[in-house]
């Protein structure tokens, strides 16, 4: 795109370089008629200055596509993560902040407190880092309403599930996993439309500003409202998390046993 911007001051400035150039050509009777389409754009106002997101070309483990406001409209926002071994530490970049920061701690903080829902083990956390990366890292990013992307990420990065490419989502969480509402839906929902993304995960306190969003809007996404984590995660992963059964102290009583089984050999 060739402008970015809440108002209409820049593209009245290149609408008005496009007439200049096309008037010049019928002057130098280079033309008798200008025709300007997407195709010949760029030879009349060069290379483009401004990209907006798209939607993931195939599902991936760890990359979920979340959505933002900016003072300009909505975005696509990338959101990443990474399982390394650690020792239980939680890395986030992308110039975030506080607030962003905050939600991911929730984010992170929930999703342990459900390890066995999603079939991983409490005691992986000791044994693991988790890095949660935002890309862009040279623009500023804040707020919480990607609270949701940012559990579905660290949910897929544990598990190994990838997560669907053509579904976005926006909701902030709190420690319960219930999703709460955001602001900024018909911009969001408008940048969803225009990054190819298919279906979007809104929360469910939401769903009564669908009445301001444009027909065309509503027509183009599948809108899907979301009241608890486990609906997001019933919706975005391309195969459901198989839980298991924990028990805290049995696993406890069988890893001393190991331990002593280790000595007992050692001594041997």
């Amino acid at each position: 795109t060739y402008t970015r911007e809440a108002g209409v001051r820049g593209l009245e400035r290149e609408i008005a370089k496009l007439a200049r150039k096309a008037v010049t050509q019928i002057v130098r009777k280079a033309k008798d008629v200008v025709k300007i389409s997407k195709s010949n754009i760029g030879d009349y106002l060069g290379v483009k200055k401004y990209r907006y997101g798209l939607a993931e070309e195939k599902d991936h483990v760890g990359i979920v596509t979340g959505l933002a406001w900016t003072s300009v409209g909505g975005e696509l926002l990338s959101i990443e993560a990474l399982k390394l071994p650690g020792k239980g530490r939680m890395k986030t970049t992308g110039k975030l902040g506080d607030v962003m920061k905050e939600s991911i701690g929730a984010a992170n903080s929930y999703v342990r407190s459900i390890s066995p829902e999603i079939g991983v083990q409490p005691p992986m956390f000791e044994k693991i880092d988790i890095h949660v990366h935002v890309p862009e890292g040279a623009t500023p990013k804040d707020g919480p309403s990607a609270g949701v992307g940012m559990v579905t990420s660290i949910v897929s990065v544990l598990t190994g599930i990838a997560v669907k490419k053509d579904i976005a989502m926006t909701g902030e969480v709190t420690l319960r996993g219930n999703v709460l509402p955001i602001g900024g839906l018909k911009e969001k929902l408008l940048a969803a439309l225009r990054g190819g993304i298919k279906t979007v995960l809104i929360p469910a306190e939401n769903e009564k500003d669908l009445v301001e969003i444009p027909d065309n809007v509503k027509e183009g996404l599948t809108i899907i409202p979301v009241a608890h984590v486990s609906e997001v995660l019933e919706h975005a992963l391309v195969v459901a998390p198989e839980p298991i059964e924990w028990d805290e102290a049995a696993a406890a009583k069988a890893a001393l046993a190991d331990k002593s089984g280790d000595r007992g050999a050692t001594a041997h």
